[in-house]
């Protein structure tokens, strides 16, 4: 049977990799590279910079091959991703199909962790169900911005016996901070969601291109701040092409209680 390894590699730095991670990477027969087109290529780089440090298995192939993209025109958000994760499990499956064999063992190297906020795990039961393509499937845990952004501020990611609440921007937006938790981690805002709330009311911790040498982070009052994370993220944006950020909301009353 084929095995898969997904390896979770950190949110950018060639360190985070695990032991466990380096073991699974040097076991495989193929390691598959994603590439997202020019503006992303640091993202393919950082993979082909952990298989130039860690990779010793000299029978290990690197094939690198191009992720479709979403169709972000598309007025329903939910249709879209499903659109979009079919075409990409039809390329894994071709993928596996053409550099494994029945007994081969390919390995993905996911950004942060395969867990959290990342759809690997999801295209790949598509490709299991839609294919009936037997894998044996192997994950292996990776650092998480969520961690990255905690390290980076020097604290912890919750209040003494509070609730930690993880969401997106999209959710943020639409439904307001969370009524049943003191703190919030807020992921994939790509509109700066926190904008909408009041700035008196919540301290934010706000990181991009964690883990990197590029990486920023501002913290504070949130109407203090806002507007230079705004235009600290549009700037990195146009430079870059492309940004990866996070940020922790946190209610200012809880200081307290």
């Amino acid at each position: 049977m084929r095995r898969l390894s997904i390896i979770g590699i950190g949110t950018g730095n060639p360190e985070h990799m695990t032991v466990q991670g380096v073991g699974a990477l040097n076991r495989a027969d193929v390691v598959l590279i994603p590439r997202k087109g020019a503006a992303k290529e640091d993202l393919a780089d950082l993979r082909r910079a952990i298989c130039d440090r860690f990779l010793a298995n000299p029978a290990a192939r690197i094939i690198e091959f191009d992720l479709p993209v979403r169709d972000a025109g598309d007025p329903s958000y939910r249709r879209g991703v499903d659109d979009w994760h079919a075409a990409i499990a039809d390329l894994y499956a071709a993928l596996l199909a053409e550099h494994t064999g029945e007994n081969g063992h390919a390995a993905f190297l996911v950004w942060g962790d395969p867990s959290l906020y990342d759809s690997t795990l999801r295209i790949v039961e598509r490709l299991r169900a839609d294919t009936g393509m037997e894998l044996m499937l192997d994950v292996v845990p990776g650092i998480t911005s969520i961690q990255a952004l905690a390290a980076s501020h020097g604290m912890p990611l919750n209040t003494i016996g509070g609730a930690v609440h993880i969401t997106t921007g999209r959710k943020l937006s639409a439904e307001g901070f969370p009524q049943n938790a003191d703190t919030a981690l807020v992921m994939l805002d790509g509109g700066c969601a926190f904008l909408d709330l009041p700035g008196d009311a919540y301290d934010i911790f706000w990181g991009a291109y964690l883990g990197t040498p590029d990486e920023i982070a501002i913290a504070g009052r949130l109407g203090d701040v806002a507007q230079e994370i705004e235009e600290a993220r549009a700037s990195a944006r146009a430079a870059k092409g492309w940004i990866m950020d996070t940020y922790l909301l946190r209610r200012r009353d809880t200081r307290e209680r």
